[in-house]
């Protein structure tokens, strides 16, 4: 079983307006909305794939019923902690003449709430795969997913962080199976300029000896790059067609690889499974459905 892990989900509501002017009343020309959240993200994208997940984590209030409803209605077993006070995030997307983001707090999880998660960790075992992507909510401490982490030693669970900076790095020493860092994150890791191929490579094989088993890094319009634990490295590019959002495209890209590591154990197809979903994000309104995947993977 695949179990990804949203600690701060949210109801991504999407406007669109011809231009944005602040100090007056502004009228969408259309809007809709999502459930959001980058381990949520992940199920959805696996689901497309026919690979079933569970999706934890914390969810409040009449935005967190939202959100679960979305998770069955695409057939994605959830099982948030319901928490006792607040609501789960709303987050403002404005897409106008330039794009905006309001992106809410969320509510507070105490210590009582955390520790029913941990418990529901315990039921992952040999062969499963937990998914950590994301920042953490300000409400729980900066530990969190070693903790997690930590609970889980001992069994050989596949991990894979999608994180950032300090959040990323003290993962390390749980050597995670997948890590996914861009060339901008390398650069604030290793205070350098990972903009070429060679420091691109040197960073993410200094990743490898900190503990990451596998580094992705997503190289924007020029594909990506896998350093694979064999040593081996494989490339993928891209398709050129009309960018809609990039919202998501990375987490689809992390749902495509582990989907097609689970189908195959084939480093390459995962990679280029990975791009192809993330691709098909990026040229869709929302996150990718089934379809404009398998239409860019034949491309790619």
């Amino acid at each position: 079983m695949i179990y990804t892990l949203t600690l701060n989900p949210s109801i991504d509501y999407v406007v669109h307006l011809d231009r944005f002017e602040s100090g007056i009343t502004n009228r969408t020309t259309s809007e809709e909305y999502y459930i959001g959240g980058k381990g949520i993200n992940v199920s959805c994208i696996l689901s497309q794939l026919d690979i079933r997940s569970t999706a934890l984590g914390f969810c409040a209030g009449f935005t967190g019923d939202a959100i679960e409803k979305g998770l069955r209605d695409q057939n994605i077993c959830s099982e948030f902690i319901r928490l006792k006070e607040g609501i789960s995030r709303i987050n403002i997307k404005m897409k106008a003449d330039k794009e905006s983001e309001i992106n809410a707090q969320g509510p507070h999880i105490s210590e009582e709430e955390f520790n029913e998660l941990l418990a529901k960790t315990d039921r992952i075992t040999d062969g499963d795969t937990i998914v950590l992507a994301g920042s953490i909510p300000k409400t729980v401490a900066d530990d969190t997913y070693e903790r997690i982490l930590s609970r889980l030693e001992g069994r050989q669970v596949r991990i894979v962080v999608d994180a950032t900076k300090k959040l990323l790095l003290n993962c390390l020493k749980y050597r995670p199976f997948l890590i996914k860092p861009n060339r901008q994150e390398l650069s604030e890791i290793f205070n350098t300029d990972a903009g070429s191929e060679q420091e691109t490579e040197r960073c993410a094989r200094e990743l490898m000896k900190m503990g990451a088993r596998n580094v992705i890094v997503s190289l924007g319009g020029e594909g990506a790059v896998l350093f694979a634990e064999d040593g081996s490295t494989y490339r993928s590019g891209t398709v050129k067609e009309k960018v809609l959002s990039t919202v998501g495209s990375g987490d689809s890209m992390v749902a495509g690889f582990i989907a097609g590591f689970e189908k195959t154990g084939n480093y390459g197809y995962a990679l280029k499974l990975g791009t192809a979903c993330g691709n098909a994000t990026a040229f869709s309104p929302g996150l990718a459905d089934r379809r404009k995947i398998e239409e860019i993977l034949q491309k790619l």
